[in-house]
């Protein structure tokens, strides 16, 4: 069976990254492709150490070669058929997290030789974000330089956008007079359901493209 590996890069179980990275999940299962959801912040890892490992004459390697929690990861990844990352947007960026894991991921790609990237092999890659900001207003660099690794070494990856996301459920409780609950109420109810059909969508896509390319 092929498998596509979703890593949600949000820190929290039940909330709006989540809940986008399972219905991708559901997408692909829809169509008989095997979905595997991995979260970064149940693992204890690092970012890239620098050790160079990956560089050596003779032994270089397109996967990390440092150990620990984050090693039976990426070669899961190197042997998967698609890839889809999900994090919350931060200060215009990814999670903490999430780059640590893609310095990870991509640093093994990069020949410092010719400068190109290659990955064990391409893949669909489908890229999620969850954000406060509105589509008229936000702050957001995504993914920022690793989406130009990951296209250079996976190919072209599809984005996903869920905007102006619930970021509590009980604004009362804490300070957030800047945010009208009322403003955000009436965005979810028209938006929310409609982000995660979305998301549903786009994995059934990924995993359809899998199937008419090399199959089942």
């Amino acid at each position: 069976m092929k498998k596509i590996v979703i890593i949600d890069g949000g820190p929290r179980k039940k909330f709006n990254t989540a809940a986008m990275c399972e219905k991708v999940a559901a997408g692909v299962r829809s169509v008989g492709v095997e979905a595997k959801i991995i979260r970064l912040y149940d693992m204890d890892y690092k970012g890239c150490m620098s050790c160079m490992a990956c560089k050596v004459k003779g032994k270089a390697s397109n996967i990390c070669k440092f150990k620990d929690a984050l090693t039976p990861v990426l070669e899961e990844i190197a042997a998967a058929d698609g890839l889809a990352l999900g994090s919350p947007i931060y200060f215009g960026d990814v999670t903490g997290q999430m780059r640590t894991f893609l310095e990870r991921l991509a640093f093994p790609w990069l020949s410092y030789n010719d400068y190109s990237m290659t990955a064990p092999k391409q893949m669909p890659v489908l890229l999620i974000e969850t954000m406060n900001g509105t589509p008229e207003r936000n702050n957001s660099q995504g993914y920022g330089s690793m989406e130009y690794c990951i296209t250079a070494a996976l190919g072209q990856p599809d984005r996903l956008i869920a905007y102006n996301t619930y970021q509590v459920k009980n604004y009362d409780r804490y300070e957030l007079a800047g945010f009208s609950e009322e403003a955000k109420r009436q965005w979810r109810d028209l938006h929310w359901e409609d982000d995660l059909q979305k998301a549903y969508v786009a994995g059934k896509q990924m995993a359809e493209k899998i199937i008419g390319q090399i199959g089942i």
